[in-house]
């Protein structure tokens, strides 16, 4: 079989360069890296994005979400191609369950209380609002171990996420016939880190803890793309 491409998912608030210490490690063992852009305005439209970019990588492919990219992946990778899941920090969504209810069963991180709500034109309807993060209070929260001026640049360009997304029920959940991986973040204050554990372990996940802040692929690379390796050798069998 062909070395399968590593389709990297980055969550809520970030973007694809929150993964800029992990390709670079793939990249080095000659595995096959993608890392689009999720549009961040829904979970059944960005799964739908990201569905469509696995279909159309010729070969096997093994999806990575950190955090809302972990609900995303959990929809998304329901394609054929798929054959390996890695959470990373990340909502592992059952079917029919949502973002809002997964969260609701545990107490809130920090998060909650530092979120900054703001609006955006929705054509032909009316506004929709986005989520963000208090940019202050974002390196604390997000990134209490990163390079401190790396979390500034990283507060100031965040990829807000459509609060719709909270409430949309996941219409698939991939890890129930794909095998998976998932690593906690113990001192994660952007999600509670017993969301993570709770949701690994319903789907029979391998777990890994890391004490890490929310980013964990930004303050342990070399221990995240470990993960990774172990799912694209798995598909390698």
């Amino acid at each position: 079989m062909s070395t399968p491409t590593v389709v990297l998912v980055h969550g809520a608030f970030a973007d694809a360069s929150s993964f800029a210490r992990v390709v670079p490690e793939l990249l080095a063992d000659g595995i096959p890296v993608l890392a689009p852009a999720v549009p961040n305005r829904s979970l059944s439209g960005d799964a739908a994005y990201i569905a469509s970019v696995v279909r159309q990588i010729d070969g096997p492919v093994v999806l990575v979400g950190h955090s809302y990219g972990g609900a995303v992946i959990t929809v998304a990778g329901a394609e054929d191609n798929v054959r390996a899941l890695v959470y990373l920090a990340g909502y592992a969504l059952e079917e029919g369950e949502s973002l809002g209810e997964l969260q609701g069963r545990f107490p809130d991180s920090d998060l909650a209380a530092a979120l900054v709500t703001t609006s955006f034109p929705v054509e032909g309807g009316e506004p929709g609002t986005d989520v963000s993060v208090d940019v202050a209070k974002f390196p604390a929260i997000f990134a209490h171990d990163v390079d401190p001026d790396l979390a500034k640049v990283l507060a100031v360009s965040q990829r807000p996420l459509a609060a719709a997304a909270f409430a949309e029920p996941a219409p698939a959940a991939a890890w129930k016939t794909k095998p998976a991986w998932g690593v906690v973040s113990t001192s994660d204050h952007t999600i509670n880190p017993e969301v993570e554990r709770f949701g690994y372990q319903r789907a029979g996940m391998k777990q890994v803890e890391l004490d890490s802040s929310h980013l964990v692929m930004l303050s342990h690379p070399k221990a995240v793309a470990d993960v990774i390796r172990e799912a694209v050798r798995s598909t390698e069998r």
